[in-house]
């Protein structure tokens, strides 16, 4: 993919389909990561959460379990970002859905119909947390951006400091070499 392209400009299929890909792959990339993270939490945190209030226990592995979405997938898009030109909104959308969808399958293999459905309380704190790291991921992906422009306004910059530095090299190694020429003339 060209860095430098504009993410919003009419592009050939094929760059969307490398695209679509990508984001794709961030987001089942997070949900492992993140899932290997968590799980490790999760053994450290259980024997210290007994003595904690149950409400309060409960927020904390439902957030230790959503760690693949509130923290792994901002911190990846945010990378993407500092090296391509993403679309905050649709990367952060289709990185969170995959792993989102990588899940829901994950619990329609492991209980069926019944693992799709744990209530309603659950469901409406999955799309919670879903909405929560779109928006954060989102805004990782802006705050990657702006790094990236300015990196790519550095380097410019010294691309053309470092072009008339070497355009004034030649023009002095001709104007030394025209200078030899007159005191020392061939035969």
């Amino acid at each position: 993919m060209d860095v430098n392209a504009d993410p919003a400009a009419p592009q050939p299929l094929r760059v969307r389909l490398r695209r679509a890909q990508f984001v794709l792959g961030l987001g089942v990339l997070a949900l492992v990561l993140g899932s290997l993270l968590s799980a490790g939490l999760t053994l450290r945190l259980s024997a210290r959460a007994v003595e904690l209030p149950s409400p309060l226990r409960w927020a904390l592995f439902l957030g230790v379990g959503r760690l693949w979405l509130l923290g792994v997938l901002p911190l990846l898009c945010y990378g993407a970002a500092r090296v391509l030109a993403l679309r905050p909104r649709a990367t952060a959308l289709g990185a969170a859905l995959s792993g989102e969808a990588l899940l829901v399958a994950l619990d329609f293999t492991r209980a069926g119909l019944q693992g799709l459905w744990s209530g309603l309380a659950l469901a409406l704190v999955r799309v919670g947390t879903l909405a929560l790291g779109v928006w954060l991921s989102e805004r990782a992906v802006r705050a990657g951006a702006v790094l990236r422009v300015a990196q790519e306004q550095v380097a410019r910059a010294k691309a053309e400091a470092t072009s008339v530095e070497y355009a004034e090299f030649l023009a002095r190694a001709a104007g030394q070499g025209g200078d030899a020429r007159a005191r020392n003339p061939s035969p």
